[in-house]
């Protein structure tokens, strides 16, 4: 992936709506194959739609927590992405949750011990 030059991606900050959307992969496969719904990732992304809503993170400039179908990355599931940075997370309960809104989606630290490995997809 190559990095937009500076005027690039300053217009493109400038003119986005939301400053970071999080992108929850809910799909569920059929017959037990490898998928984000059998982690809890419903409850994951309840618990993060609380919490920015909670902590007054949400809106216009802000954050948008959204539902996914299939991001293919089963294997490494549960996942969630954050743009524009895509950056992705595999998260294990609440706690992990917590920490990517504080550090991440409120300071814009990236959760290294989160990070989805480059290399797992499907």
């Amino acid at each position: 992936m190559t990095t937009p030059e500076p005027a690039v991606a300053s217009t493109v900050a400038a003119s986005s709506y939301y400053q970071r959307h999080i992108f929850f992969c809910l799909n569920q496969r059929p017959e037990g194959e490898a998928s984000c719904a059998n982690h809890q990732a419903e409850a994951a992304f309840e618990r993060c739609k609380s919490l920015v809503k909670a902590t007054g993170l949400n809106g216009p400039g802000q954050v948008r927590v959204n539902r996914a179908g299939c991001l293919d990355r089963c294997a490494g599931g549960p996942v969630a992405v954050v743009y524009p940075e895509a950056v992705w997370y595999s998260y294990v309960d609440v706690s992990d949750i917590d920490e990517i809104v504080d550090s991440h989606l409120k300071h814009g630290r990236v959760v290294e011990r989160l990070l989805t490995p480059p290399d797992v997809g499907r």
